[in-house]
């Protein structure tokens, strides 16, 4: 969970892969952080969406553009000196957009939706 969190903030992190596998170990060992990583206000729905149909809402998708951006432009600015460095994170920038905006877009609410992720269901 730190791990995919620490993506959020640090360039060319993993955030997804990392949630995913938290709630997998999670819906395996315990209930009360699997309940509990589903509930969370930050990436419940985000893990149920993403889950459910490897979809995001566009509020999901204009934050982590967003945050994906400025955290890039501020890394190429404050802590890159090289050319070269600084196209690497731009190209790994267009190529994080391209992915997400063609993630298919949710439809519904999170009321509508259900509270359950498949990964549940694992042995």
């Amino acid at each position: 969970m730190g791990l995919g969190m620490l993506g959020v903030f640090v360039p060319l992190f993993p955030t997804t892969p990392f949630l995913l596998l938290a709630a997998y170990l999670y819906a395996r060992s315990s209930d009360r952080l699997y309940r509990g990583l589903l509930s969370n206000r930050l990436v419940g729905d985000y893990l149920h969406c993403y889950d459910e149909g490897r979809c995001m809402t566009g509020r999901h998708k204009a934050v982590t553009l967003g945050f994906l951006w400025t955290i890039l432009a501020a890394t190429a600015t404050l802590a890159v000196g090289s050319w070269w460095t600084r196209g690497l994170l731009g190209g790994v920038g267009i190529a994080v957009t391209v992915h997400i905006l063609l993630l298919p877009r949710e439809r519904g609410t999170a009321g509508q939706r259900k509270r359950s992720l498949h990964l549940r269901s694992a042995p």
